[in-house]
């Protein structure tokens, strides 16, 4: 549930941008797990081919006979765990599209393109014609992605495991195989969300892991059950298309990115721009839950309407995914999972121990999410979390150059919180008459920076500079149109997800006394903190199974990362979850940020490769500090 508005995101590396209407819903539900990013920034979205089975590990594809599977196989499922996996080449498209589909699509982009700069060329000086503009071809995802190599396949497993022989749905995968042309096997990886694409995170592994990781495995992504180009929750028509592929925010009440103009499209999830005035004081409990509940009945009519099979909303739950999972597993020809999980990718992880603990193999979990807090205190964790790295913002702020924040700590939060107010009520000019940013926007733009690294900072003195001494958003514009790390981020999967995953709890006394509860503990973010049950009793697709601790008793060790200053699964979560596992240990950086690997702290990047690569778990109480 973790995503702040996005809550459990990773920090990292892009995976795309969700239509604003989608954004919109997600953004305002509670505990979004964070999906890791690590190359742009958004401020104003908020808040998180080659030879599989030839190269070793890999999915094992099967010419016309069934897989080679690998470990036991759960009775009534011998036909999932045996199926002939076809793997075919593809390209870095975000999805599983044939290569030579990839490749069909590009030269007819390039046709069109060049008539239509033909049609539109102007003479030069000399007489000649200059196309006044061309399109790209095929570009720049294979340009990030350098020579990696990529492999795609579907995979059938059941809708409902408890009819194996009823409806089936499909799980997308993709693999990037291994730089060293021999892989030591498979890992298996998952950004966080819930709805992030594991198949768009396989991708950007070249951007997120370490040559030394990339060179001993083929890197195993795949789109959860409910998710991008898996059987997909759909809240939108054709005319419309926006699958469930984005992770929700952090909590209820998250911020959510606005559309163009500045407010949220209509019939789109409920906004970011409501949850943040009610944070400064401009809506009233009841306004707001009256609001939200009326967004979300729309969405949830919406995606009632277009998601097939319309039974797939009862059927995206952890424990299914983590089923899926196995499947998966035994399918690559694997005895044991390797898997590397950040934010919500932790939770299946640890649902997937619990499960199988018997074919646990190295599992790395970063950013944890404690599976024993409900979703109220998920979104109150989160909620604090934010409003303390905001006040780590403020120092460093303040003990930097160009920073707009007079006074101490406090004073500078205030400066803040005047300015979302202010917003709020006179939209900031940005030079596009179109075009305003609102106090909403902000604290969208505030969580997206503050679940990034202080070396990312830089950029928000600025922009608060510009917007509290000259009234300008401009600067808050530039950031959103740099990230592009929420790419297709719909709202379905998320609440689809976590609605199943938890139960609802409370009643509307008990839901009014936690919102005033986080608008006085986390002033600027305690609107994204509650509302999760509000929007789960009206989604209607909800779970039964309570909040508990996982033990995964027989698992094989699986290391815990924690990040001192993370606000979107709080440090206390992974120690939790770390003392929770009778085979877990945890891992400390002392740092700030969403997740802790593959960025500029060697001494985790070196704890976690050992671990994946050898097998050789670190010390025990073992701390990172800064970069070192």
């Amino acid at each position: 549930m973790p995503r702040m508005t996005r809550t459990l995101r990773r920090r990292p590396v892009d995976s795309g941008r969700a239509s604003a209407a989608q954004t919109s819903a997600q953004s305002s539900m509670t505990g979004g797990a964070p999906r890791r990013r690590r190359t742009g920034i958004s401020a104003l979205a908020v808040l998180v081919g080659g030879c599989l089975s030839a190269c070793g590990a890999g999915l094992s594809a099967a010419a016309g006979g069934s897989a080679t599977v690998a470990g036991p196989i759960p009775s009534g499922l011998e036909s999932f765990y045996r199926q002939a996996v076809n793997w075919y080449p593809c390209a870095a498209t975000d999805g599983v599209e044939k290569a030579s589909e990839k490749t069909a699509q590009a030269s007819a982009s390039t046709s069109a393109a060049t008539a239509s700069a033909q049609a539109t060329a102007t003479p030069s000086a000399d007489g000649a014609t200059g196309a006044t503009g061309t399109a790209g071809t095929a570009g720049s995802l294979e340009e990030e992605t350098d020579t990696a190599t990529f492999s795609c396949a579907v995979i059938t497993v059941p809708l409902d495991y408890a009819n194996p022989k009823g409806e089936t749905i499909s799980i997308a995968v993709k693999k990037r195989a291994a730089t060293g042309g021999h892989a030591q096997g498979a890992l298996f990886i998952n950004p966080g969300g819930p709805g992030d694409s594991g198949v768009s995170f396989a991708e950007r592994a070249g951007n997120a892991f370490s040559p030394d990781l990339l060179e001993a495995y083929d890197i195993i992504g795949f789109d959860p059950r409910g998710v991008g180009s898996s059987t997909a929750i759909t809240c939108s028509s054709d005319d419309d298309s926006s699958s469930g592929t984005a992770e929700p925010s952090a909590s209820a009440g998250a911020t959510a990115s606005p559309s163009a103009s500045g407010t949220p499209s209509a019939g789109t999830e409920p906004s970011a721009e409501a949850s943040a005035e009610a944070a400064s004081g401009g809506e009233s409990y009841e306004e707001w839950a009256e609001s939200t509940r009326q967004s979300f009945q729309e969405l949830t009519e919406q995606c009632a309407s277009n998601t097939e099979p319309a039974a797939l909303l009862d059927h995206v739950d952890t424990v299914s995914a983590a089923r899926d999972l196995d499947i998966l597993r035994a399918l690559a020809g694997q005895e044991k999972l390797n898997y590397l999980g950040f934010s919500y990718g932790t939770y299946l992880a640890s649902v997937y121990a619990e499960t199988f603990p018997g074919n646990t193999g190295r599992m790395v979990l970063d950013g944890a999410i404690d599976p024993s807090l409900s979703l109220a205190e998920q979104g109150l964790g989160q909620a604090k979390g934010f409003e303390q790295a905001l006040r780590t913002y403020v120092d460093y702020c303040q003990n930097s150059t160009g920073c707009p924040l007079s006074g101490g700590t406090d004073a500078g939060v205030q400066q803040i919180r005047d300015l979302i107010t202010s917003a709020n009520s006179t939209p900031l000019a940005t030079g596009d008459p179109n075009r305003t940013v609102t106090g909403a926007d902000i604290v969208t733009a505030l969580s997206e920076y503050l679940y990034t690294t202080e070396q990312n900072w830089e950029p928000l003195n600025k922009a608060l500079d510009q917007a509290i001494n000259h009234r300008d958003g401009s600067a808050f514009v530039a950031s959103e149109e740099q990230d592009t790390s929420a790419k297709d981020d719909g709202g379905g999967a998320f609440q689809a997800v976590t609605c199943l995953d938890y139960p609802v709890e409370g009643d509307k006394t008990t839901w009014a006394a936690q919102y005033e509860q986080a608008q006085r503990e986390a002033p600027v973010f305690g609107n994204t903190a509650v509302g999760m049950d509000l929007v789960c009793s009206v989604w209607g697709h909800n779970g039964t199974r309570k909040p508990t601790q996982i033990h995964a008793r027989g698992a094989a060790p699986i290391l815990v990362v924690g990040t001192t200053g993370d606000p979107a699964t709080p440090y206390a979560w992974s120690k939790s979850l770390a003392e929770q596992l009778d085979s877990g240990q945890l891992l400390t950086w002392e740092g700030n940020g969403h997740t802790a690997y593959g960025g500029d702290a060697s001494c985790v990047n070196d704890a976690v490769d050992a671990y994946l690569i050898s097998g050789t778990m670190p010390k025990k109480g073992l701390t990172c500090h800064g970069n070192e």
